[in-house]
């Protein structure tokens, strides 16, 4: 009786964390995207490398570049994704107002005030789960890695229903200590974001603003920036609903006009039906008309 070769099953996580590594081109990125260690991320390529028997990435030190083996399997990979969001989508068109739906916004919107205001949601469409992805980057919503995005900015993609809903007005703020002991026309000690933050645009304001001047205290936080401000290590530019109610904080006068930006609510034009994902629209469509006190200096 003839003896069969056993081979091992081809992990369909494996093939997911190869198509984001081909995407963020580095272990750290691509682990910051997916949420795990560097570590799996480089154990879920080498287990799919072994099961094909052939190398998918050249390593170098720049990032991750695809072999011909892996531009090729790429491919199929993407095909098969595409699948499986068809799939998903199909399972999306059910009227019940329940499931999973995932929402992005930058991490000082979705901690400092959307998550205070996110109660009366559930409370109204308890079967509806959220998933709340805080991160100044970009999410994309053609791979349903989000399926609203809030961004400061709106997007050219003609696959995304965009809608404006809200202004953020900024300012320049301190403590009330450190504002008190600054000399008239005297250039503050100024909080900013780290070097890995230039494609924020308040991180490239404050660069042009103050091109020569050193920067006391980095973080990619803007919380954390409101918390150095309030701690009295100097003036942090921040948006206006980080600022209301708090008397640690106390806005800095300022020659040059301070930025608005705009929020835009962004949602892929054939999830526009989905119940779910509908309701989580025009309820944060509704949140943000209700608290632009709170945003914009009307």
């Amino acid at each position: 009786m003839p003896v069969r070769k056993q081979t091992r099953d081809l992990d369909w996580e494996d093939l997911r964390y190869f198509v984001a590594l081909t995407r963020h081109g580095s272990l750290s990125a691509t682990a910051r995207g997916l949420r795990v260690t560097h570590a799996t991320v480089a154990r879920r390529v080498m287990n799919l490398e072994g099961l094909l028997g052939r190398p998918l990435f050249e390593r170098r030190a720049d990032g991750y570049s695809l072999t011909a083996e892996g531009k090729a399997l790429l491919d199929e990979a993407n095909a098969m994704e595409e699948a499986a969001l068809a799939v998903l989508r199909r399972m999306d068109t059910s009227n019940e107002l329940n499931g999973l739906v995932r929402l992005t916004a930058t991490r000082a919107l979705a901690d400092s005030f959307l998550i205070d205001r996110l109660g009366e949601l559930h409370e109204r469409y308890p079967g509806i789960d959220l998933e709340l992805i805080g991160d100044s980057r970009v999410v994309s919503l053609a791979r349903r890695q989000a399926d609203i995005a809030l961004r400061l900015g709106s997007s050219k993609d003609s696959d995304l229903m965009a809608r404006r809903v809200a202004s953020i007005a900024f300012g320049l703020y301190a403590s009330p200590a450190y504002r008190d002991k600054l000399a008239p026309g005297q250039t503050p000690a100024i909080i900013g974001f780290d070097r890995d933050s230039d494609f924020i645009f308040e991180a490239a304001w404050l660069t042009r603003q103050f091109p020569t001047k050193r920067f006391v205290f980095r973080t990619n936080s803007q919380i954390s920036q409101a918390a150095a401000a309030r701690a009295g290590y100097g003036v942090a530019l921040l948006p206006r609903y980080l600022t209301v109610n708090d008397p640690g904080l106390v806005p800095v006068q300022f020659a040059e006009p301070l930025p608005n930006r705009d929020v835009w609510l962004l949602i892929r034009r054939d999830l526009t039906k989905v119940p779910a994902i509908r309701a989580v629209a025009d309820y944060l469509v509704e949140l943000f008309r209700r608290e632009r006190h709170l945003l914009a200096n009307d």
